[in-house]
């Protein structure tokens, strides 16, 4: 397969995983899968939180993906798809949890206005602590934070907190 198709499918991957975590992370983490993702909305005490499993499991079609395409021989358009699950695993572990939620030590401040909305707009999902009446699905797209306030203001669902500096 040329390079050129295998970087589309990548990207595409990549590009496509942003529409999966949306879904999953409303309709599942934000319902039947509150039981792990509920840590996420409380403070942390440690350096893990229930919520990380969610890694585990998002991780095991990445390495099956990989594992099948390498190693069984399913071919590299197999391989591409792991590889760009396993990459958006690395931005959101680089946006999500090392930038916004300072997992990490940094002093990364975010200067263009799609880096500021995308933390803003993560930060107002982080105003409420309860799984419904939360705003802000996605990690890497988020609509303007002046839609989302309203959506907040607008939405009794919810039980809302004031952000601390951890979030």
């Amino acid at each position: 397969m040329p390079a050129i198709e295998l970087a589309l499918i990548f990207a595409a991957t990549v590009a496509g995983m942003e529409l999966f975590a949306y879904a999953m992370h409303r309709w599942v983490m934000h319902g039947p899968g509150w039981f792990l993702h509920e840590s996420h909305h409380r403070a942390r005490t440690g350096w893990f939180e229930l919520n990380d499993l969610y890694a585990v499991i998002f991780a095991v079609p990445s390495i099956t993906l990989i594992w099948l395409g390498v190693q069984e021989g399913w071919g590299a358009g197999v391989t591409a798809i792991g590889a760009g699950i396993a990459a958006y695993g690395a931005i959101y572990f680089g946006f999500h949890d090392w930038i916004v939620h300072r997992r990490l030590p940094h002093r990364i401040v975010p200067k263009s206005e799609y880096f500021k909305r995308i933390v803003q707009a993560h930060r107002l999902h982080h105003v409420v602590e309860s799984k419904h009446g939360t705003v802000s699905f996605g990690f890497l797209w988020a609509p303007p934070v002046e839609v989302l306030r309203a959506e907040l203001r607008a939405s009794g669902d919810g039980r809302l907190r004031e952000p601390t500096f951890q979030d």
